[in-house]
């Protein structure tokens, strides 16, 4: 079981730069054994090109390395105190994407202005609050998990999937790996899409409430009805 859980994060990991979202070795993803308690991640600093299944490192909980030779990513304590609020979550995807890296380092949230953006996130995507002079001199990736949670008290993750660190970049996450690959993608994308809708308008209004809550609910929820039945 643990070398498929590296093999989920491996896989995760290979599909961020080949969707784009990656430059040099800015990111990473991990997956998690809820079972177990552990998760795997990508080691800190390797060129994705150079990654095999066998570097992914596995780590529990408390944050001790279960296996692995290689450093796990510096990001490690933030999708470990991500694991520990967020206790549904299957993956978590850290990329430096342009146009969501851009909203974040203005302190801005994503704003929703159509149904491509609806289909992915109930709302708006928010940003964190800047983190405190102590918070970065002290457990600096540990505390970015903290504003992280602090910001989505009382807000549900699966509807907003996602979160822009105030100064940083975005922090996705999903059901498994490939799922929060996914949301890094459509995160980037409503960006991109955002940008463009303010340089036409910058006046622009958000999405009217009752159509973002058909197109959200429509692929999200017990209400759902997008796409085709599984069968067991």
């Amino acid at each position: 079981m643990l070398e498929e859980l590296k093999l989920e994060a491996y896989e995760a990991n290979l599909q961020l730069p080949k969707q784009g979202l990656i430059n040099l070795t800015f990111g990473n993803a991990s997956a998690i054994d809820r079972d177990r308690g552990i998760f795997a991640i990508k080691p800190s600093g390797v060129e994705y090109e150079q990654l095999r299944p066998s570097d992914m490192v596995l780590v529990d909980l408390e944050g001790r390395i279960v296996e692995g030779d290689l450093k796990p990513s510096s990001d490690t304590p933030t999708h470990r105190r991500l694991y520990l609020g967020f206790t549904r979550i299957g993956g978590i995807v850290h990329t430096h994407s342009l146009q969501a890296t851009a909203f974040a380092q203005a302190g801005r949230p994503i704003p929703c202005f159509g149904t491509t953006h609806a289909d992915y996130f109930n709302g708006e995507v928010p940003v964190t609050r800047k983190m405190r002079a102590v918070e970065i001199a002290s457990a600096y990736e540990w505390e970015t998990g903290g504003v992280i949670l602090e910001r989505f008290r009382g807000v549900n993750p699966a509807d907003l999937p996602a979160v822009l660190v105030n100064r940083r970049a975005p922090f996705c996450w999903g059901i498994n790996a490939d799922h929060a690959v996914e949301v890094a993608v459509a995160i980037e994308c409503c960006a991109k899409m955002a940008l463009l809708s303010l340089q036409i308008d910058p006046h622009l209004s958000p999405i009217e409430s009752e159509l973002l809550e058909k197109h959200f609910r429509r692929k999200h929820g017990p209400e759902a009805y997008y796409g085709q039945t599984k069968h067991s």
